[in-house]
């Protein structure tokens, strides 16, 4: 079978199109085959709700009177970048609030990020670079998503292609992205819910410039994302044995959903922002459905010792998703318990949503206008001893 995005659109338009969730696919395709499941399914939908550190808004305040150009900005007592025009803010999720400001232990962007994209207000406090063109000196006001000019959001590494299992070795706890890790193999922390996540399948099938489900509300695959490594070693069935392809998001947040943007706080690491993603991957030909088939069994994540410091950490081997969500792993013959940092029923939820968008008519597919890359090279940077 071979159809095109615009034929599947044209279904979407008159409600004839036939759209599964990843998982229901895999059901269809244990009934009754590949083959069959191939002739009987347009759209299958993906989803992944987890943390994510390269993220932050873009905000335009608009102009004040007298004009102010900002030097230094601060959002509920969070600093935001201002250097890139005089009302033009950044905030990153994992900024945290200034030692001397009263907030939470824990506070910053993505919190921030998260009440401005629920409607709530909130105060800023900003000081200007006073010259001819724009006079004023300070500025103190509160604002909320429908005060502001532009408030988008962008993601330089909004989605991984694989990740890593967390473990730690030692004899303390540590801290980490992933939460903490417990001393002497206490628990193994994973990242990623398995097949149900949008870049296990085929990159053929997306590019730049794709619309998806970000964040409750609709955005766009940007670019390649920041650590972008295609070339990650594979298992025979094509799939990274590890952290690998990542892409850039961008949507607009003042239409974006409460429930899947929430900050949140890693103890002794630090901040980091919940988001909901979801992408539509169309079946245009039959090779698309045997990627999309592919079983938590088939796919693979290193374990990785946190314990040592450094770049390159040992490794305890692979570990099937399958393994992980029975909820206990074997390393060195010793059973370790296995927990999600990614909300696995959520992710089920946020590709359920974009099904229902789907068949109502509310979402339609795009067309890539460029692939994503499929080769990378990847770069360390290493400290001169000068």
């Amino acid at each position: 079978m071979e159809q095109s995005i615009s034929a599947i659109n044209a279904k979407i338009a008159n409600r004839s199109v036939r759209v599964l969730t990843l998982l229901e696919l895999q059901k269809r395709v244990a009934a009754v085959g590949l083959s069959q499941a191939a002739q009987e399914v347009d759209v299958v939908t993906t989803g992944t709700f987890a943390p994510l550190e390269s993220v932050g808004v873009f905000i335009n305040l608009g102009h004040t009177d007298p004009p102010i150009r900002l030097r230094s900005c601060w959002l509920d007592g969070v600093p935001a970048y201002s250097g890139m025009g005089a009302v033009d803010l950044f905030l990153g999720a994992t900024q945290e609030a200034e030692p001397q400001e009263e907030r939470p232990i824990g506070y910053g962007g993505a919190h921030v990020i998260a009440k401005l994209v629920a409607g709530e207000t909130v105060p800023l406090r900003a000081i200007g670079m006073p010259n001819d063109c724009y006079p004023r000196a300070t500025l103190e006001t509160q604002i909320n998503r429908d005060s502001i000019n532009q408030f988008y959001l962008y993601a330089p590494r909004g989605l991984y292609q694989n990740f890593v299992v967390g473990v730690n070795s030692g004899e303390e706890i540590v801290y980490t992205y992933l939460g903490p890790l417990l001393p002497r193999m206490g628990n193994a922390v994973y990242a990623n819910p398995g097949v149900i996540a949008p870049l296990w399948h085929s990159l053929e099938a997306i590019g730049i410039g794709t619309k998806i489900f970000l964040g409750g509300g609709i955005g766009f695959i940007a670019w390649e994302g920041t650590q972008h490594f295609p070339n990650q070693k594979q298992l025979p069935n094509h799939t990274p044995i590890g952290p690998a392809a990542t892409l850039a998001l961008i949507g607009d947040a003042k239409q974006m959903d409460k429930d899947w943007v929430k900050g949140c706080y890693f103890r002794n690491y630090g901040v980091s922002l919940m988001l909901g993603v979801g992408i539509p991957i169309p079946v245009v030909s039959s090779k698309t459905i045997e990627t999309l088939a592919l079983r938590d069994e088939e796919i693979m994540a290193p374990v990785i010792d946190f314990s040592i410091p450094r770049r390159v950490r040992p490794s305890f081997g692979l570990v099937s998703y399958a393994q992980l969500k029975s909820g206990k792993i074997t390393i060195n013959h010793t059973p370790v318990r296995t927990a999600p940092v990614v909300s696995i029923s959520r992710a089920e939820q946020v590709a359920s949503i974009l099904k229902d968008w789907i068949l109502k008519g509310e979402f339609t597919l795009t067309e890539p206008i460029a692939p994503i890359p499929p080769q990378r090279q990847f770069l360390h940077q290493d400290v001169l001893n000068v």
